[in-house]
């Protein structure tokens, strides 16, 4: 059963906030950009430390964006991030996509990037994402898929990684896998014009594997995804760093590549 109000499973170790970094309008919104124009007003729910808000703002000015976060300590990195930029059409606070504290029809465009799996009513999430947005604007959705990431060589324990991952999550109120999801959370949010489509981020060059695997091991033994695994009894401490263990030995095969697939929707109001 679906808890409300779901414990983010990441939390925002710098491992974490390593990741979310990286992110960019390009690498993690591309299927969005053709509906964006210089003018429109955009929500940004579940901005995380701002890479792909400041990107957003960038491409909407003169028209403004806003970014809401459940976390104040990433909100404060956000507007860092934006500050950083020099941009001047874009605002943070603190909100919960199950209550977003905006007025109807508020934004031509509401956006979300990897926030539906872990939240605990993602189908509540999309329709108070639908009530903001102006009709015929767009409801814009995107998450992994943790079941279907795939990677080689098999190495020992990584697909225990995997599962253990799952159990964390959905123990946590979230679903892990909701990247094939979305079409169906959408239909039943209301929406009956929806565009699902899906994408990849594939780790596959030395910079990448290294990037990639030490973030994943770091964070499997020091974020707040261990002590929840550990507190939960999902796993011990030694079952975590030998996990971790696992990362760093995927990561240094030459031969090394992980694929990171994402659904993806593009719903009218």
């Amino acid at each position: 059963m679906q808890q409300e109000n779901a414990v983010y499973t990441h939390g925002h170790h710098e491992s974490v906030l390593r990741s979310h970094s990286w992110r960019t309008a390009a690498n993690s919104a591309a299927y969005l950009l053709d509906e964006l124009r210089p003018g429109l007003d955009v929500l940004d729910v579940g901005c995380g430390p701002g890479t792909i808000t400041a990107d957003l703002a960038a491409l909407v000015a003169p028209g403004r964006v806003t970014a809401v976060d459940a976390a104040e300590d990433v909100v404060v990195r956000a507007r860092e991030v934006a500050a950083e930029r020099g941009l001047v059409n874009v605002e943070f606070a603190v909100g919960d996509v199950h209550a977003l504290d905006f007025p109807d029809d508020s934004f031509d465009v509401v956006h979300a990037h990897q926030v539906l799996q872990h939240v605990g009513d993602p189908v509540r999430a999309l329709r108070e994402m639908r009530r903001v947005c102006r009709p015929g604007g767009i409801v814009a959705a995107r998450d992994s898929d943790y079941a279907a990431m795939t990677w080689f060589p098999e190495v020992p324990l990584m697909e225990q990684w995997q599962q253990l991952y799952g159990r964390v999550a959905r123990a946590n109120g979230g679903e892990p896998d909701a990247g094939r999801r979305l079409l169906s959370w959408a239909r039943r949010a209301g929406f009956t014009d929806v565009r699902a489509s899906a994408a990849a981020w594939c780790f596959a060059t030395p910079d990448e594997r290294a990037w990639w695997s030490g973030l994943w091991a770091d964070r499997t033994t020091a974020s707040v995804y261990a002590e929840l695994a550990v507190a939960g009894g999902h796993a011990t401490p030694d079952d975590l760093s030998a996990i971790a263990g696992a990362w760093r030995e995927w990561g240094s095969r030459e031969d090394a590549w992980f694929m990171v697939p994402h659904g993806e929707v593009l719903c009218r109001a």
